[in-house]
């Protein structure tokens, strides 16, 4: 397949990757149009290549669960983490970049060939800022890294050890001022001691992809299948929710529901776990 490319000359040149220190010259790509993923909601997931089972299984809960919440996950197709996350990310019918090390007419490491492929065939990209074959040298691991953080809203570490290379993604998604999450780990485990360390410096903890998606203003896009089973009060509530989150005031008002019959109405799709109420007290569809 033929790549494309973009210069950060071009309109379509993604805006936080011209806030970086080191502005990337070009993107080449190959997959669907980069631009269309960008206007969606995306958030990077980074760890460790060592990944515990513990790592895998976060990481794999995570990917899934924001994947079928309509977040495109950018990833560096490393082993371990990287490679979990855009593998939950396809099993959940979702979207994926792979940020390469290398040119981009190869694939890095070579092992996660039909991975790649896969990505494209899903509707996802492999993106790198080097053409053709260019073999990956050191530097350019971490150089990879802020473009990751460039291409997403947030950046989500799951498990990293101190020494992990995907710290530097936090540091460069810290300096596009973008939102840094972490899974909070055993603390006698160094598989954890990066992200531990992340929050203890300011990251959002995770527990749940709620954490992440309420951080970041992400409303969810659940298709719901079949009406017929909701009453026009239920219908016309899920209806406004499908555009965005409301508080209850302000989605009230809308529906012209009374005060009994809007109450009523909600408690039973939070009930039947159609809708549920952030801290904020703002409603989102489940």
């Amino acid at each position: 397949m033929n790549s494309n490319i973009i210069t950060c000359k071009d309109k379509l040149f993604p805006d936080r990757l011209r806030q970086l220190a080191q502005i990337p010259k070009a993107l080449y790509y190959k997959g669907e149009n980069l631009d269309a993923l960008l206007q969606g909601p995306t958030v990077a997931i980074v760890g460790s290549r060592k990944v515990s089972p513990y790592g895998r299984s976060v990481t794999t809960r995570l990917a899934h669960d924001l994947a079928q919440a309509g977040v495109t996950i950018v990833s560096g197709l490393a082993l371990g983490v990287d490679s979990i996350a855009h593998t939950a990310t396809l099993d959940a019918d979702g979207k994926t970049i792979a940020v390469l090390p290398c040119g981009i007419d190869i694939v890095y490491p070579a092992q996660h060939y039909q991975l790649a492929k896969h990505i494209i065939a899903s509707g996802g990209v492999l993106v790198s800022e080097y053409p053709g074959d260019l073999r990956p040298q050191k530097y350019q691991f971490i150089a990879r890294n802020r473009i990751i953080a460039g291409l997403s809203r947030g950046v989500l570490i799951t498990e990293a050890a101190l020494g992990s290379g995907s710290l530097h993604t936090a540091e460069f998604a810290l300096e596009l001022g973008l939102e840094v999450f972490a899974v909070p780990g055993n603390i006698t485990s160094q598989n954890s001691a990066g992200t531990n360390k992340l929050i203890k410096n300011g990251a959002t903890p995770v527990t749940s992809v709620e954490d992440i998606l309420e951080a970041l203003h992400i409303s969810p896009s659940p298709v719901i299948k079949s009406t017929s089973n909701f009453s026009g009060d239920e219908l016309s509530i899920i209806t406004l929710l499908q555009t965005q989150p409301h508080d209850g005031q302000a989605l009230q008002a809308q529906t012209k529901l009374t005060t009994d019959s809007f109450q009523q109405t909600m408690t039973l799709l939070e009930i039947n776990g159609h809708v549920r109420k952030s801290t904020d007290g703002v409603w989102h569809l489940r």
